[in-house]
């Protein structure tokens, strides 16, 4: 019970005596911003999160750095997500690989050429078999580094970085050569962080990333589930005082 905004209220009850009515702090209902690392964005819709990579690396070299963050190059599993996609701002500084203007990234699908022919024939392939709902690209451009003996080219989604090209979801897709270097997508499962930012294995208890440093939650499928919250005493003989919002019940007097 927190003695902070304690109402006692006087009132009569049967037979004349008097009741007293406590209100003490209750627990609101908490908006967590949860469910990926920093730097990662989060799609409701396939409960997943996102997060381009900008230096430039070859396919395989993208998709070793996918799995060492629990996650893959990214597939789609319908048009919903991939405008999820196209929509975002990949924090796209001059510094990254490629033009300023609009990106190419790596993505999780394989041309798999069949006739070379007049013209290239082929089909897309998922490079890593997961989801067995997945969209698969239209007919692609091809690559200009692509070489005569490959018979297996790999994804790349451009998008643009205007805001205009990228709302109404402009995009083009490329079959280009495996070892050229190039920004990547990976894509992990949603997951429970902490309020400091730490990744949380599921079944553990931990503090949601949030405005309460009180809450303590069990991490179930990437979401924070049996909360409890702790209520805090003001600080005696402080008047003034500032609450951390990274650690439970503990203050700072700002009293000169």
């Amino acid at each position: 019970h927190g003695k902070e905004n304690v109402d006692s209220r006087h009132n009569r009850g049967r037979g004349g005596e008097t009741t007293r009515f406590h209100t003490v702090n209750v627990a609101q209902p908490v908006r967590f911003s949860r469910k990926c690392p920093t730097g990662w964005h989060h799609y409701e819709g396939t409960a997943s999160c996102y997060r381009v990579y900008l230096n430039g690396e070859n396919y395989w070299d993208a998709v070793q750095t996918c799995q060492r963050v629990n996650g893959s190059l990214a597939t789609f599993t319908a048009d919903q997500e991939l405008r999820f996609i196209l929509a975002q701002e990949w924090d796209l500084e001059e510094k990254a690989f490629g033009r300023k203007d609009q990106r190419r990234f790596w993505v999780g699908y394989q041309y798999v050429i069949t006739n070379r022919n007049h013209s290239l024939e082929g089909h897309w392939e998922v490079a890593y078999k997961g989801s067995s709902e997945v969209f698969l690209p239209p007919d692609p451009i091809f690559g200009t580094a692509m070489s005569e003996n490959e018979n297996v080219l790999c994804a790349q989604l451009q998008c643009f970085h205007f805001p205009t090209l990228r709302h109404h979801g402009l995009h083009s897709w490329y079959a280009e050569n495996c070892y050229e270097k190039s920004s990547f997508l990976c894509k992990r499962s949603q997951t429970c962080v902490d309020i400091k930012d730490n990744i949380v294995d599921e079944g553990y208890y931990f503090t949601p990333k949030g405005d309460d440093p009180c809450l303590s939650c069990t991490c179930h499928n990437g979401e924070p589930e049996m909360c409890v919250a702790a209520l805090c005493e003001r600080p005696q003989g402080c008047q003034q005082y500032r609450k951390d919002p990274k650690e439970c019940c503990k203050f700072t007097c700002l009293d000169p």
